[in-house]
Protein backbone atom coordinates (compact mmCIF):
# COMPACT_ATOMS: atom_id res chain seq x y z
CA UNK A 1 0.00 0.00 0.00
CA UNK A 2 2.89 2.37 0.92
CA UNK A 3 4.17 1.85 -2.76
CA UNK A 4 0.94 2.28 -4.22
CA UNK A 5 0.56 5.93 -2.88
CA UNK A 6 4.49 6.22 -4.11
CA UNK A 7 3.71 4.88 -7.39
CA UNK A 8 0.11 7.53 -7.88
CA UNK A 9 0.89 10.32 -5.89
CA UNK A 10 -0.70 12.69 -7.60
CA UNK A 11 -2.35 13.93 -11.29
CA UNK A 12 -2.39 17.55 -11.72
CA UNK A 13 -4.32 19.72 -14.21
CA UNK A 14 -4.02 22.06 -16.00
CA UNK A 15 -4.27 25.77 -14.30
CA UNK A 16 -4.13 29.18 -15.67
CA UNK A 17 -3.71 32.16 -14.40
CA UNK A 18 -6.59 33.99 -13.75
CA UNK A 19 -6.30 36.85 -15.78
CA UNK A 20 -7.90 34.80 -19.02
CA UNK A 21 -5.94 34.72 -22.10
CA UNK A 22 -5.29 37.37 -24.49
CA UNK A 23 -4.09 37.17 -27.98
CA UNK A 24 -4.42 33.32 -28.56
CA UNK A 25 -4.02 32.23 -32.45
CA UNK A 26 -6.23 30.56 -34.91
CA UNK A 27 -7.04 26.91 -33.71
CA UNK A 28 -7.19 23.77 -35.90
CA UNK A 29 -9.05 20.69 -33.98
CA UNK A 30 -8.44 17.58 -35.70
CA UNK A 31 -10.41 14.78 -35.06
CA UNK A 32 -9.49 11.45 -36.67
CA UNK A 33 -12.78 9.22 -36.81
CA UNK A 34 -13.63 5.67 -38.19
CA UNK A 35 -17.13 4.41 -37.46
CA UNK A 36 -17.68 6.92 -34.85
CA UNK A 37 -21.29 7.81 -36.28
CA UNK A 38 -22.78 7.20 -32.74
CA UNK A 39 -19.94 8.63 -30.19
CA UNK A 40 -18.52 11.79 -32.08
CA UNK A 41 -22.31 13.61 -31.30
CA UNK A 42 -21.24 14.63 -27.66
CA UNK A 43 -17.68 16.36 -28.92
CA UNK A 44 -18.71 18.44 -31.76
CA UNK A 45 -22.30 19.66 -29.53
CA UNK A 46 -19.65 20.79 -26.56
CA UNK A 47 -17.55 22.46 -29.34
CA UNK A 48 -20.26 24.31 -30.65
CA UNK A 49 -20.89 25.58 -26.54
CA UNK A 50 -17.24 26.88 -26.32
CA UNK A 51 -16.37 29.98 -25.36
CA UNK A 52 -13.69 30.09 -27.34
CA UNK A 53 -14.24 30.66 -31.33
CA UNK A 54 -11.49 31.13 -33.13
CA UNK A 55 -10.94 27.48 -34.64
CA UNK A 56 -12.05 25.32 -37.53
CA UNK A 57 -12.67 21.65 -37.37
CA UNK A 58 -11.31 19.00 -39.20
CA UNK A 59 -13.00 15.52 -39.02
CA UNK A 60 -10.68 13.19 -40.93
CA UNK A 61 -12.38 10.42 -42.29
CA UNK A 62 -10.70 6.98 -41.99
CA UNK A 63 -12.79 4.77 -44.37
CA UNK A 64 -16.05 5.08 -42.25
CA UNK A 65 -19.01 2.17 -43.26
CA UNK A 66 -21.22 4.22 -41.17
CA UNK A 67 -22.58 8.20 -41.33
CA UNK A 68 -19.80 9.83 -39.57
CA UNK A 69 -18.96 12.21 -42.36
CA UNK A 70 -22.30 13.24 -42.54
CA UNK A 71 -22.98 13.75 -38.84
CA UNK A 72 -19.93 15.44 -38.75
CA UNK A 73 -20.83 18.05 -41.59
CA UNK A 74 -24.19 18.77 -39.76
CA UNK A 75 -22.45 20.16 -36.69
CA UNK A 76 -20.69 22.34 -39.40
CA UNK A 77 -17.07 20.35 -39.37
CA UNK A 78 -14.93 20.31 -42.38
CA UNK A 79 -14.51 16.27 -43.31
CA UNK A 80 -11.57 14.85 -45.03
CA UNK A 81 -11.75 11.87 -46.72
CA UNK A 82 -7.88 9.79 -45.66
CA UNK A 83 -6.73 7.86 -48.31
CA UNK A 84 -4.55 6.33 -45.86
CA UNK A 85 -5.30 3.49 -42.80
CA UNK A 86 -5.48 4.13 -39.57
CA UNK A 87 -5.25 6.86 -36.57
CA UNK A 88 -1.39 8.26 -37.49
CA UNK A 89 -2.40 8.23 -41.34
CA UNK A 90 -5.33 10.05 -40.42
CA UNK A 91 -4.18 13.03 -38.17
CA UNK A 92 -1.04 13.43 -40.43
CA UNK A 93 -3.56 14.30 -43.46
CA UNK A 94 -5.41 16.52 -41.29
CA UNK A 95 -2.59 18.73 -40.23
CA UNK A 96 -1.42 18.79 -43.77
CA UNK A 97 -4.71 20.50 -44.40
CA UNK A 98 -5.01 22.52 -41.22
CA UNK A 99 -5.22 26.25 -41.69
CA UNK A 100 -4.29 26.84 -37.52
CA UNK A 101 -1.13 27.88 -36.06
CA UNK A 102 -1.70 25.74 -33.25
CA UNK A 103 -2.93 22.36 -33.24
CA UNK A 104 -5.08 20.27 -30.75
CA UNK A 105 -6.04 16.42 -32.19
CA UNK A 106 -9.36 15.01 -30.00
CA UNK A 107 -10.84 11.43 -30.22
CA UNK A 108 -13.83 11.54 -31.31
CA UNK A 109 -15.53 9.80 -28.19
CA UNK A 110 -14.03 12.68 -25.97
CA UNK A 111 -15.82 15.88 -24.81
CA UNK A 112 -15.43 19.28 -23.21
CA UNK A 113 -16.85 19.17 -19.72
CA UNK A 114 -17.93 22.98 -19.99
CA UNK A 115 -17.91 26.48 -22.17
CA UNK A 116 -14.64 27.42 -20.75
CA UNK A 117 -12.56 23.80 -20.91
CA UNK A 118 -11.37 24.62 -24.40
CA UNK A 119 -9.95 28.34 -23.74
CA UNK A 120 -8.44 26.89 -19.93
CA UNK A 121 -6.21 24.49 -22.22
CA UNK A 122 -4.96 26.98 -24.42
CA UNK A 123 -4.23 29.39 -22.02
CA UNK A 124 -2.36 26.50 -19.62
CA UNK A 125 -0.39 25.62 -23.23
CA UNK A 126 0.38 29.60 -23.62
CA UNK A 127 1.92 30.49 -19.83
CA UNK A 128 3.87 27.73 -20.66
CA UNK A 129 5.41 28.87 -23.48
CA UNK A 130 3.65 27.07 -26.30
CA UNK A 131 6.13 24.86 -27.16
CA UNK A 132 5.74 20.94 -27.43
CA UNK A 133 3.11 18.76 -26.36
CA UNK A 134 0.22 19.57 -23.59
CA UNK A 135 -1.68 16.20 -23.33
CA UNK A 136 -4.49 15.36 -21.73
CA UNK A 137 -5.91 12.12 -20.08
CA UNK A 138 -9.97 12.58 -20.19
CA UNK A 139 -11.55 12.15 -16.82
CA UNK A 140 -13.56 8.60 -18.18
CA UNK A 141 -17.21 8.39 -17.56
CA UNK A 142 -19.42 5.08 -16.81
CA UNK A 143 -22.76 4.48 -17.95
CA UNK A 144 -22.75 0.59 -18.26
CA UNK A 145 -21.39 -1.91 -15.05
CA UNK A 146 -18.88 -3.90 -17.60
CA UNK A 147 -17.12 -0.21 -18.23
CA UNK A 148 -16.24 -0.38 -14.92
CA UNK A 149 -13.70 -3.22 -15.79
CA UNK A 150 -11.31 -0.60 -17.08
CA UNK A 151 -10.85 0.99 -13.65
CA UNK A 152 -7.52 -0.34 -13.17
CA UNK A 153 -6.55 0.20 -16.40
CA UNK A 154 -6.98 3.84 -16.30
CA UNK A 155 -4.56 4.19 -13.38
CA UNK A 156 -2.30 1.68 -14.90
CA UNK A 157 -2.48 3.54 -18.03
CA UNK A 158 -1.53 6.99 -16.08
CA UNK A 159 0.99 5.57 -13.69
CA UNK A 160 2.76 3.94 -16.34
CA UNK A 161 3.81 7.70 -17.68
CA UNK A 162 6.15 7.72 -15.10
CA UNK A 163 5.38 11.34 -14.06
CA UNK A 164 2.85 10.63 -11.43
CA UNK A 165 5.27 9.18 -8.64
CA UNK A 166 6.29 10.87 -5.68
CA UNK A 167 9.81 11.73 -7.19
CA UNK A 168 7.47 13.84 -9.98
CA UNK A 169 9.39 14.41 -13.54
CA UNK A 170 12.66 12.59 -12.21
CA UNK A 171 11.88 9.77 -14.70
CA UNK A 172 11.12 10.18 -18.17
CA UNK A 173 7.93 10.62 -19.75
CA UNK A 174 7.02 7.60 -21.55
CA UNK A 175 5.56 9.81 -24.59
CA UNK A 176 2.28 11.43 -24.37
CA UNK A 177 -1.12 10.55 -23.53
CA UNK A 178 -3.61 9.76 -26.79
CA UNK A 179 -7.21 11.48 -26.59
CA UNK A 180 -6.08 14.93 -26.22
CA UNK A 181 -3.10 16.39 -28.15
CA UNK A 182 -1.84 20.52 -27.83
CA UNK A 183 0.87 21.20 -29.97
CA UNK A 184 2.03 24.29 -32.49
CA UNK A 185 2.37 24.07 -36.04
CA UNK A 186 5.76 24.11 -36.41
CA UNK A 187 6.89 21.53 -33.84
CA UNK A 188 4.50 19.22 -34.45
CA UNK A 189 6.19 19.26 -38.52
CA UNK A 190 9.42 19.73 -36.74
CA UNK A 191 9.19 16.39 -35.00
CA UNK A 192 8.18 14.55 -38.06
CA UNK A 193 4.50 14.56 -36.58
CA UNK A 194 2.38 10.98 -37.30
CA UNK A 195 4.05 10.77 -40.51
CA UNK A 196 6.85 9.46 -38.64
CA UNK A 197 5.44 6.96 -36.36
CA UNK A 198 2.48 5.61 -38.90
CA UNK A 199 2.32 2.08 -37.94
CA UNK A 200 3.09 2.30 -34.53
CA UNK A 201 0.01 0.50 -32.16
CA UNK A 202 0.96 3.51 -29.11
CA UNK A 203 1.07 6.37 -31.59
CA UNK A 204 0.49 8.82 -28.39
CA UNK A 205 3.38 7.07 -26.89
CA UNK A 206 5.40 7.21 -30.41
CA UNK A 207 4.85 10.73 -31.21
CA UNK A 208 5.80 11.86 -27.24
CA UNK A 209 9.06 10.57 -28.17
CA UNK A 210 9.47 12.16 -31.40
CA UNK A 211 9.23 15.61 -29.64
CA UNK A 212 11.56 14.57 -27.02
CA UNK A 213 14.09 13.58 -29.39
CA UNK A 214 14.17 16.96 -30.71
CA UNK A 215 14.20 18.67 -27.23
CA UNK A 216 10.59 19.37 -27.35
CA UNK A 217 8.85 19.43 -23.83
CA UNK A 218 6.16 17.07 -23.13
CA UNK A 219 3.41 17.55 -20.25
CA UNK A 220 1.22 15.08 -19.64
CA UNK A 221 -1.33 15.80 -17.19
CA UNK A 222 -5.19 14.75 -15.70
CA UNK A 223 -8.20 16.34 -17.40
CA UNK A 224 -10.84 16.17 -14.78
CA UNK A 225 -13.05 19.48 -14.96
CA UNK A 226 -11.89 20.00 -18.87
CA UNK A 227 -12.13 17.30 -21.05
CA UNK A 228 -13.86 13.56 -20.36
CA UNK A 229 -14.22 10.49 -22.25
CA UNK A 230 -16.44 7.22 -22.68
CA UNK A 231 -14.81 4.44 -23.39
CA UNK A 232 -16.12 1.56 -25.41
CA UNK A 233 -19.66 2.30 -25.31
CA UNK A 234 -20.43 -0.46 -27.78
CA UNK A 235 -20.33 -3.70 -25.52
CA UNK A 236 -17.49 -5.82 -23.77
CA UNK A 237 -15.78 -7.14 -26.44
CA UNK A 238 -15.02 -3.74 -27.93
CA UNK A 239 -13.39 -3.11 -24.45
CA UNK A 240 -11.42 -6.61 -24.47
CA UNK A 241 -10.12 -5.82 -27.71
CA UNK A 242 -9.57 -2.04 -27.37
CA UNK A 243 -7.21 -3.14 -24.07
CA UNK A 244 -5.27 -5.64 -25.87
CA UNK A 245 -4.33 -4.04 -28.59
CA UNK A 246 -1.98 -1.63 -26.46
CA UNK A 247 -1.57 -2.36 -23.03
CA UNK A 248 1.32 -5.24 -23.50
CA UNK A 249 2.92 -2.80 -26.32
CA UNK A 250 2.68 0.18 -23.71
CA UNK A 251 4.03 -1.17 -20.51
CA UNK A 252 7.52 -1.06 -22.61
CA UNK A 253 8.13 2.37 -22.20
CA UNK A 254 7.28 2.56 -18.59
CA UNK A 255 10.03 3.06 -16.51
CA UNK A 256 11.34 -0.36 -15.09
CA UNK A 257 11.06 1.27 -11.60
CA UNK A 258 7.45 2.63 -11.85
CA UNK A 259 7.02 -0.90 -13.51
CA UNK A 260 8.11 -2.14 -10.21
CA UNK A 261 6.02 -0.46 -8.04
CA UNK A 262 2.94 -0.91 -10.13
CA UNK A 263 3.72 -5.45 -9.64
CA UNK A 264 4.16 -4.97 -5.91
CA UNK A 265 0.82 -2.93 -5.67
CA UNK A 266 -0.97 -5.57 -7.90
CA UNK A 267 0.01 -8.00 -5.90
CA UNK A 268 -0.33 -6.62 -2.99
CA UNK A 269 -4.31 -6.49 -4.02
CA UNK A 270 -4.27 -10.19 -4.31
CA UNK A 271 -2.30 -10.47 -1.07
CA UNK A 272 -4.45 -8.85 1.22
CA UNK A 273 -7.70 -10.43 0.04
CA UNK A 274 -6.02 -13.88 0.42
CA UNK A 275 -5.25 -13.35 3.76
CA UNK A 276 -8.94 -12.41 4.82
CA UNK A 277 -10.05 -15.63 3.22
CA UNK A 278 -7.63 -17.37 4.40
CA UNK A 279 -8.12 -16.11 8.00
CA UNK A 280 -11.86 -16.85 7.57
CA UNK A 281 -11.80 -20.12 6.79
CA UNK A 282 -9.21 -20.59 9.31
CA UNK A 283 -11.40 -18.89 11.72
CA UNK A 284 -8.66 -17.19 13.50
CA UNK A 285 -10.26 -13.87 14.88
CA UNK A 286 -7.26 -12.00 15.43
CA UNK A 287 -6.18 -12.66 11.83
CA UNK A 288 -9.59 -11.60 10.50
CA UNK A 289 -9.33 -8.51 12.23
CA UNK A 290 -6.19 -7.39 10.74
CA UNK A 291 -6.99 -8.87 7.42
CA UNK A 292 -10.19 -6.99 7.13
CA UNK A 293 -8.54 -3.93 7.77
CA UNK A 294 -5.85 -4.07 5.32
CA UNK A 295 -8.88 -5.30 3.05
CA UNK A 296 -10.15 -1.99 3.70
CA UNK A 297 -7.71 -0.25 3.55
CA UNK A 298 -7.27 -1.34 0.14
CA UNK A 299 -10.65 -0.90 -1.02
CA UNK A 300 -10.03 2.51 -0.20
CA UNK A 301 -6.65 3.03 -1.28
CA UNK A 302 -8.35 1.76 -4.54
CA UNK A 303 -11.54 3.75 -4.75
CA UNK A 304 -8.88 7.31 -4.18
CA UNK A 305 -6.73 6.28 -7.08
CA UNK A 306 -9.69 5.56 -9.43
CA UNK A 307 -11.41 8.97 -8.70
CA UNK A 308 -8.75 10.74 -9.98
CA UNK A 309 -9.07 9.23 -13.42
CA UNK A 310 -13.16 8.43 -13.51
CA UNK A 311 -16.51 8.44 -11.86
CA UNK A 312 -16.47 5.02 -10.93
CA UNK A 313 -19.16 4.08 -8.66
CA UNK A 314 -17.78 3.82 -4.82
CA UNK A 315 -19.58 0.38 -3.84
CA UNK A 316 -17.37 -1.30 -6.93
CA UNK A 317 -14.46 -1.47 -4.61
CA UNK A 318 -15.86 -3.57 -1.95
CA UNK A 319 -15.10 -6.31 -4.72
CA UNK A 320 -11.72 -5.16 -5.98
CA UNK A 321 -10.28 -8.32 -6.37
CA UNK A 322 -12.33 -8.51 -9.32
CA UNK A 323 -11.03 -5.65 -11.31
CA UNK A 324 -7.08 -6.54 -10.55
CA UNK A 325 -8.11 -9.77 -11.81
CA UNK A 326 -9.79 -9.16 -14.75
CA UNK A 327 -6.67 -6.68 -15.53
CA UNK A 328 -4.38 -9.46 -15.16
CA UNK A 329 -6.48 -11.38 -17.32
CA UNK A 330 -6.22 -8.80 -20.39
CA UNK A 331 -2.64 -8.24 -19.68
CA UNK A 332 -1.78 -11.56 -20.04
CA UNK A 333 -4.39 -12.08 -23.37
CA UNK A 334 -2.45 -8.68 -24.57
CA UNK A 335 1.07 -10.33 -24.13
CA UNK A 336 0.64 -13.35 -25.62
CA UNK A 337 -1.31 -11.53 -29.20
CA UNK A 338 1.59 -9.38 -29.46
CA UNK A 339 4.93 -11.20 -28.56
CA UNK A 340 3.34 -14.86 -29.77
CA UNK A 341 0.78 -14.32 -32.56
CA UNK A 342 2.23 -10.54 -33.42
CA UNK A 343 -0.83 -9.04 -34.09
CA UNK A 344 -4.27 -7.27 -32.58
CA UNK A 345 -7.17 -6.51 -34.01
CA UNK A 346 -9.24 -3.09 -33.79
CA UNK A 347 -12.10 -1.86 -35.29
CA UNK A 348 -12.21 -4.76 -38.08
CA UNK A 349 -8.46 -4.60 -38.99
CA UNK A 350 -5.76 -6.40 -38.17
CA UNK A 351 -2.97 -4.79 -36.97
CA UNK A 352 0.46 -6.40 -37.00
CA UNK A 353 2.84 -5.81 -34.58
Amino acid sequence: MIVGFLMFWSLPVPRASARGATNLPFLSIIIPARNEESRIVPLLRSLQEQQFTSFEILVVDDDSSDKTAAVAESFGAKVLKNEGAGKSSACWYGAEQAKGSWLLFLDADTKFESAEGLNHLLQFYQEKGARGITALQPFHTVEHWYEHLSVIFNIIVVTGMNLFTVWGSRFKTAGSFGPCILCNRDDYFLSGGHKIIEGAIMDDLALGEAFLEQNLPVRCLGGKGIISLRMYPEGIGSLIEGWCKSFAVGSKSTHPVVMFMVILWISGSFIAASALVSSLVGWNPAMILLSGILYVLYVIQTGWFASRVGDFKKVIFLVYPIWFAFFIGIYLYSFIRVNVFRSVSWKGRKIKV
